[in-house]
């Protein structure tokens, strides 16, 4: 696990930039596609809104690019609260992408279970049924202030110790709503795993999750280990010292 600890805010959404360039270009050096997991909140759209400028957008080959979501509430296309539709104005909509090539959950005129069962069908298809051992080269991560990352959160035990599926669904109370969510083991075994947290209200979930006594029922973020690639946590000094 390498850990990056940037001063604030822009400087975190810039060193995250500076190194998905790095990675996608040693990616597209030896690979003729690469296959990226977008995550969605608030922590991310800097990011995003950066790689889609002038300054940016030309130095990934988005062409060569199969993009993909690591969590999805279970809302209409153009609802506020979907993932997809902050990625696709902050991102997808500014960059030479063939829209072919980008892959989101279905969330409409379907059931839960049918679009979990769907979206991994084509993960399977994509990367053969993991017959290489590895899944994507990058997926990007947030972290919730109690310690959730996609929708594996705090209590969820069955969700978050899923082993067999590489998607599922789950209803949260809290938020009064379904969502679909890629599960830990598949995220485990991509190449390259980075977290990006910032934010004082995210200082004890992160102190939590990287010092605590290994239980992720409790601490969800806790569980995303790569099997064989790299894990990587970018924050800002707000959420590692307030």
């Amino acid at each position: 696990m390498e850990l990056h600890v940037c001063k604030d805010y822009d400087e975190l959404s810039e060193h995250i930039a500076n190194w998905m360039v790095d990675q996608i270009c040693k990616t597209l050096s030896v690979k003729e596609r690469f296959s990226i997991a977008l995550t969605g909140g608030n922590t991310p759209k800097e990011l995003y809104k950066m790689l889609a400028s002038e300054t940016y957008k030309n130095k990934i080959d988005w062409s060569r690019a199969n993009i993909f979501i690591g969590d999805e509430r279970f809302v209409p296309y153009d609802d506020k609260r979907s993932n997809a539709k902050m990625i696709r104005e902050t991102l997808i909509d500014h960059i030479a992408v063939n829209n072919a090539h980008v892959h989101f959950m279905q969330t409409e005129n379907i059931q839960p279970e049918t679009a979990a069962l769907n979206y991994e069908i084509l993960l399977k298809q994509y990367f053969k049924d993991g017959n290489s051992g590895s899944t994507f080269d990058i997926v990007l991560l947030g972290m919730g202030d109690d310690a959730h990352t996609l929708s594996l959160f705090p209590g969820h035990k069955e969700v978050i110790e899923e082993q067999k599926k590489w998607c599922t669904y789950l209803w949260l109370q809290q938020q009064d709503m379904y969502r679909i969510t890629l599960t830990a083991s598949v995220v485990n075994a991509a190449q390259q795993v980075a977290f990006l947290v910032n934010g004082a209200n995210k200082t004890i979930a992160l102190s939590n999750v990287l010092h605590k006594q290994y239980d992720p029922v409790t601490y969800p973020s806790q569980i995303i280990k790569p099997v064989n690639g790299e894990l990587h946590w970018f924050v800002d000094e707000a959420a590692m010292n307030s």
